[in-house]
């Protein structure tokens, strides 16, 4: 009998139980079936395959028999191409998960430097039609403008009275920055992952933007900034690296 299949699956099923005992911290003698059940709640690749994971589980015990004093598991049974392909590939999902990276690629991101006039940002919204603009001083992040930060700011000086060409045309980009704009992002590296980046949306409801960098450092250039609009492009990279959606 072929037991190359068997082979396969028992390795790849050895992998995963290894990575989910990273995940949850479990001690060794833990259960399969448990294990996955405890990290579904931790890891969102382990909540979207849990199913498929447990009846894996129980194959498991189906393709492996130890007689009564023996020492070695003896194969009793082979899956077919189909399971041990499907085991293979979640293997892939949990020990090297997709990257963000990958399924978006580097773009063109809106910006604007922070010694130029605040009538510059207007102008790069208009232009670019974007949301968020990241803000460079010699080249180095400093911040970000929100459009809609920046209505406030509006409002702000048009109740203060002030002069709004005066402030459009000689207050500097750098001095509408503010902290409180920069916690509504999360900062990535570019080796993120795309389900970290579903997590960080589903956790943190008023989360604008997650912006990615080389090493997700404030200051480096941001190769790019993904936001709910780029679900259905990061779905479809998923679906052609045959991942189940979300």
């Amino acid at each position: 009998m072929d037991i190359s299949n068997a082979a396969r699956f028992l390795q790849s099923y050895n992998r995963i139980e290894a990575q989910l005992k990273l995940i949850h911290g479990a001690r060794a003698a833990m259960n399969f079936t448990d294990l996955v059940k405890k990290c579904s709640d931790e890891d969102i690749t382990v909540r979207r395959y849990c199913s498929e994971l447990i009846d894996y589980g129980k194959l498991r015990n189906a393709i492996v028999h130890r007689a009564a004093g023996a020492a070695d598991e003896t194969v009793i049974a082979v899956p077919c191409d189909d399971v041990v392909q499907n085991i293979e590939f979640i293997e892939g999902l949990l020990c090297k998960p997709p990257r963000l990276i990958d399924a978006i690629k580097v773009k063109k991101i809106a910006s604007v430097f922070a010694d130029k006039p605040v009538l510059s940002a207007v102008e790069n919204f208009r232009e670019h039609r974007q949301k968020t603009l990241i803000v460079y001083d010699h080249g180095t992040m400093v911040g970000v403008i929100n459009s809609y930060g920046l209505y406030s700011e509006i409002e702000m000086r048009v109740k203060a009275g002030d002069d709004l060409a005066k402030f459009f045309n000689h207050t500097l980009c750098r001095d509408i920055l503010h902290d409180y704009d920069l916690e509504k992002y999360i900062i990535m590296s570019q080796d993120a992952t795309v389900f970290e980046v579903f997590v960080a949306f589903e956790e943190r409801k008023d989360l604008v933007a997650v912006i990615v960098t080389e090493n997700g450092v404030l200051g480096e250039k941001v190769l790019s900034i993904v936001t709910p609009s780029d679900f259905p492009r990061i779905n479809r990279f998923l679906e052609s690296y045959n991942a189940k959606t979300f």
